[in-house]
């Protein structure tokens, strides 16, 4: 591969990283695999968010939707959901589980970062897990696609490992994930890292996921982080 711009210098480091899109196919393919988040609860902390009136989003996109129960819940709700995912078993799932439960979702099989939806614009967009199968060298996109497509005064959320979390979470350096040509199942995130990474956006809270004593309707893991930013009209 000759190198003539970043956008292959980042192809290039995606190779040498990226979980291929056959690894999640295979993932998603087998439903009764025991997966703690294959069920049809949405996380704990984007239920809070919605009782609290913390957001309230008229159009939502969803990035790394999975089998869609985030999605579906926030449709449930009669807001606008777009939903993506690279799988195509995730988003076959999704749409099932949507047709199922009569909720309208824009469902899209794209990585993010070849996502085209022209000027559109959204006032919540919604990660749950998305965030820590990503090179480093990918926040540096991950965040240009977040001013893309977030609205001044939006939000975004994050769900992610925390670091040598019980079900992933590598802390080792940046350079070593290079080194070692592989994410190790994961990156894991501590709340100062999250804090630097996001300094450019309003930080609402970050905090630890509940996992205990959560209602029937409520999904929640040990060892994982979750966060929400709010992005300014100053904002990059």
């Amino acid at each position: 591969m000759l190198v003539k711009n970043n956008d292959d210098l980042y192809e290039l480091l995606d190779s040498l990283l990226r979980e291929p899109t056959e690894f999640w196919d295979t993932f998603y393919k087998d439903k009764e695999k025991n997966i703690p988040f294959f069920c049809d609860k949405p996380d704990e902390h984007l239920v809070k968010y919605l009782n609290k009136e913390m957001i309230k989003p008229l159009h939502v996109l969803e990035i790394g939707c999975g089998n869609g129960r985030n999605a579906i819940y926030l449709a449930q709700k009669g807001w606008n959901v777009t939903a993506v995912d690279l799988s195509e078993q995730a988003i076959k799932w999704a749409k099932e589980q949507a047709d199922d439960q009569h909720v309208n979702i824009k469902f899209i099989c794209e990585n993010i970062f070849n996502l085209k939806l022209e000027s559109q614009k959204f006032d919540y967009i919604y990660d749950s897990g998305c965030f820590h199968h990503l090179s480093p060298h990918r926040r540096v996109s991950y965040i240009q696609f977040i001013n893309k497509y977030l609205k001044n005064n939006g939000y975004f959320s994050i769900s992610a490992f925390k670091e040598n979390g019980k079900y992933g979470g590598s802390s080792i350096s940046d350079q070593q994930y290079y080194i070692d040509r592989s994410l190790h199942g994961g990156i894991g995130y501590s709340k100062e890292k999250l804090q630097i990474l996001f300094s450019d956006f309003q930080e609402i809270e970050i905090r630890d996921m509940q996992h205990n004593n959560l209602n029937d309707n409520e999904f929640g893991l040990e060892d994982f982080i979750v966060c929400l930013f709010k992005k300014s009209s100053s904002s990059k």
